[in-house]
């Protein structure tokens, strides 16, 4: 599936239009295509419902979501809580994306009300990972003045560098230029970016017919009185004349689509204009101004005119106030107005880049997984599963708190071990409220029956009793003994123990899979701006050698398969391909090999330099024709010292969220935190064990 992100440079650029205008041409290649608006923007002078989601339910055969509110927009963003809003968009851009080949989104208008809409989109199209088309038009720049503004608003998106932003749509345009930029479907790019890949994907000549309201339109506006309504639903205001001068001075503006305006006393322009209509001249109506009725004798003289069709309207306000209120209106497509709303798609439709949409469809958009979606999708997929997860530091605040929202929310079924006076006082001093049904389990009532069991799984290891219920009293050896015994579906721990206390009873009572070779490694999710990384292993094994680092290469690309990340796996070392030496390089090489034998089917390269792997321009230096470098999704690091380096360098130099390490070779799920973890990071962790033990 494809994504196209509109996003206008300005006010007035028309994106609504433009944005339906897409939807019909690529519908009119065979797509399936469907249309979805993020966050509702409700123009000035509308009360609801949103403009262009109800215009989609309207032309096209599918409902589109409700978009959400501005108002809940605003206040998620005033309480730093920009992640959610993330979130809650992906949620409705799945649910808008079923069965579909390409999705159209319209971003957000830039106006007094809402100055961050650009980095609103900008963020939005990052989550959603979307390619991006810049809307704009002319105004009263040049064209190279406008292309100066369009590269402008493209570093909002990255800049025109950035290969998801693909192109622009230029709205508005003299029809010559228009005509010159575009023949015979040869679409030119401006100069400025002739020898850039930044696409010129339509070129939309201005024609008023297309801006041109209904007369009914025109009144509701000014909330004006019909006197007459005749064609009042069918004629279209092309063009309106305040008049004040006598008939003579004004005859050449009785013209077709022309709405008269003038006091309600001038019965000479009054006459005039009725001359006009009864001479079939169908004139977008009479506005009458100031409150002034005509007298019944002139009403009666014009009536044989006014029943031709032309509308009649009058308005409290006087001439002025009346063209200043018209001059002031917006421009955007009435939702009733099907007839204007068709000739707009179509119009629009015929003037885009269709033969580059085709080409760009016809291919498959490379699958990114942005944060936020990363984040909506374990949520979702973990309170599907609704497995039990038991939290053996029970009494531990950030624990407990990310247990409640687990239990709230749906994620987990969470088990606290602890004594309940202490959580329930933990609690209360947090002000955490705890709810029906979140279980507390405390050690001492439970811990004696897990004895005999526990010397039943280590008797090969000469455990005794004494010896178990002296374990037994770590609440994390008690929490992977309901493990063992599938009393629960998966452990977290971490917040206040070390790894190897979180791991060892694992090692010991859970055991590893026996495909995994007797092998546990660690992957950490890394959530970078633009899309979710896999970094293995940062947490486990010090210095894997050739076939334990081809184990920790696999199970990494399985991990990343199950949690919707596409497998390019990147062996990293200090040297990319055949251009360094020495034992180290070899082992990656070597290991790289294995991974080849053992599973032909993953995308896998190696020994690569880290920039080499993760950076297109470097890779086509260093790695032309690598099928990984530049692409990679899953780093692989020769050794434990490499791997935690890194990871801690990325997440806090460039201020990147990591979840993990999620631990991989274990019968039964156990993940560890860090203990430096935050209230969202253990829930994230909780939904990661959830999704394990579902596909455990």
């Amino acid at each position: 599936m494809r994504t196209f992100f509109l996003a206008p440079t300005r006010y007035g650029a028309g994106l609504t239009s433009v944005t339906l205008g897409l939807v019909r041409a690529l519908d009119s290649l065979g797509l399936r295509v469907k249309f979805f608006k993020p966050i509702a923007q409700i123009h000035v002078g509308d009360t609801g419902p949103e403009r262009s989601t109800k215009l989609v339910q309207r032309i096209m055969d599918h409902e589109p979501p409700t978009p959400i509110s501005s108002h809940r927009a605003e206040d998620l963003l005033g309480d730093n809580k920009g992640d959610v809003l993330m979130e809650e968009i992906v949620a409705l851009f799945q649910q808008a994306s079923e069965d579909c080949d390409v999705m159209v989104v319209e971003g957000l208008v830039p106006t007094r009300d809402m100055p961050y809409a650009n980095r609103l989109n900008s963020n939005i199209a990052k989550t959603i990972n979307a390619e991006i088309i810049l809307v704009s038009e002319p105004g009263s720049d040049s064209m190279a003045d406008l292309a100066d503004k369009l590269e402008i608003a493209a570093d909002s998106f990255g800049g025109i560098k950035n290969p998801n932003v693909i192109g622009y749509v230029l709205n508005k345009v003299p029809p010559e230029v228009a005509e010159r930029m575009n023949t015979e479907g040869h679409f030119q790019s401006l100069p400025e970016f002739a020898r850039k890949s930044f696409q010129p994907l339509g070129y939309i000549p201005f024609d008023t017919n297309l801006a041109s309201p209904r007369t009914l339109d025109i009144a509701q506006h000014l909330k004006a009185e019909v006197m007459h309504a005749g064609e009042i639903e069918t004629r279209r205001v092309t063009s309106y004349t305040l008049s004040a001068r006598t008939p003579t001075n004004m005859i050449h503006h009785l013209k077709p689509g022309n709405l008269l305006i003038t006091p309600g006393d001038r019965d000479d322009i009054i006459l005039a204009t009725c001359m006009a209509a009864l001479n079939g001249v169908p004139l977008a109506g009479l506005l009458l101004t100031s409150g002034i009725r005509p007298s019944d004798a002139i009403m009666e003289l014009c009536s044989k005119a006014i029943n031709t069709g032309l509308p009649v309207m009058i308005t409290e306000s006087d001439s002025y106030k009346t063209a200043t209120l018209l001059d002031r209106r917006h421009d955007e497509l009435p939702i009733d107005d099907t007839a204007r709303v068709e000739t707009v798609m179509d119009t629009i439709a015929a003037n885009l880049n269709t033969k580059w949409f085709k080409q760009q469809c016809s291919s498959l958009a490379e699958r990114r997984l942005s944060p936020p979606a990363f984040r909506y999708q374990l949520v979702r997929r973990a309170q599907k599963a609704n497995k039990r997860i038991v939290l053996p530091e029970g009494d531990e605040p950030r624990t407990i708190q990310a247990a409640v929202i687990c239990q709230e929310r749906g994620i987990a079924q969470c088990i606290l071990l602890g004594q309940r006076t202490v959580i329930e006082q933990v609690a209360k001093d947090n002000g955490i409220t705890l709810p029906d049904g979140l279980v507390i389990m405390e050690p001492e009532s439970v811990r004696g029956r897990y004895v005999e069991p526990m010397v039943e799984l280590r008797k090969g290891k000469g455990l005794t009793a004494p010896m178990a219920e002296a374990q037994l009293e770590d609440t994390v050896v008690l929490g992977t003994m309901m493990l063992a015994m599938k009393e629960v579906d998966g452990l977290v721990s971490g917040a206040v123990h070390t790894t190897a206390n979180t791991i060892r009873p694992a090692f010991q009572l859970v055991k590893t899979k026996p495909e995994a070779g007797g092998l546990v490694s660690s992957i950490f999710f890394m959530l970078l701006p633009d899309q979710v990384l896999v970094y293995g292993d940062c947490a486990v094994n010090p210095n894997p050698d050739a076939e334990q680092l081809a184990n920790i290469a696999i199970q990494s690309a399985d991990s990343a398969v199950a949690f919707g990340i596409e497998p390019r796996v990147a062996m990293i070392s200090y040297s990319t391909g055949s251009s360094g030496i020495g034992a180290d390089v070899e082992r990656v090489r070597e290991a790289t090999e294995i991974v080849r034998a053992k599973r032909p089917d993953l995308v896998i390269d190696g020994p690569l330099q880290y920039d080499a792997a993760s950076v297109e321009s470097v890779a086509l230096s260093k790695a032309p024709g690598s099928t990984v470098a530049g692409r990679a999704t899953v780093f692989i690091f020769p050794d434990l010292n490499t791997g935690n380096t890194t990871y801690k360098a990325v997440q806090r130099s460039a201020d990147v969220i990591s979840v993990g390490p999620m631990l991989q070779g274990l019968n039964k799920p156990v993940n560890d935190l860090s203990r430096g973890a935050l209230v969202d990071d253990i829930v994230y962790t909780i939904a990661l064990t959830a999704i394990q033990a579902e596909n455990d």
